[in-house]
């Protein structure tokens, strides 16, 4: 990224410090780089990061609508209802752009081929019921 920025006359100087002490200042930083795992439902990462007030809401985004939007989203079990109001969201989050998402992780895992059933999950998460070994 720094590299990068270069090319656009932005002057940066990365900090790279131990999780412990990171945690302690994450949303006191003028810029910061976290990562996020995978969360099943969409409404859970909205909610924890861009929610007004959110528990984690490093950027301190705050938009009614938009916390209105997710309110309904949330309590809302019909999947094509709430993707419609997901759609919403989403359209918002490009208005507004309340963070610069700068990389994508890759996720790898590894497995021997006796192995049999095993699906790679972005959580991570193995679900052993599922698997087999082959002679």
């Amino acid at each position: 990224m720094v590299e990068q920025w270069k090319e656009a006359g932005i002057r940066v100087k990365i900090n790279v410090m131990p999780s412990t002490q990171y945690w302690e200042v994450w949303t006191k930083v003028p810029f910061g780089f976290t990562t996020w795992a995978h969360r099943p439902l969409g409404v859970m990462t909205y909610s924890l990061a861009y929610r007004t007030g959110g528990s984690w809401n490093e950027s301190a985004y705050s938009n009614p609508e938009f916390d209105k939007l997710l309110t309904e989203a949330e309590g809302t079990l019909e999947v094509e209802k709430r993707r419609a109001i997901m759609v919403k969201l989403e359209q918002i989050m490009l208005e507004d752009g309340p963070i610069i998402q700068p990389v994508w992780r890759a996720l790898f895992t590894m497995m021997d081929k006796r192995v049999q059933g095993f699906k790679m999950h972005p959580t991570g998460y193995i679900n052993a019921r599922e698997l087999a070994i082959s002679a």
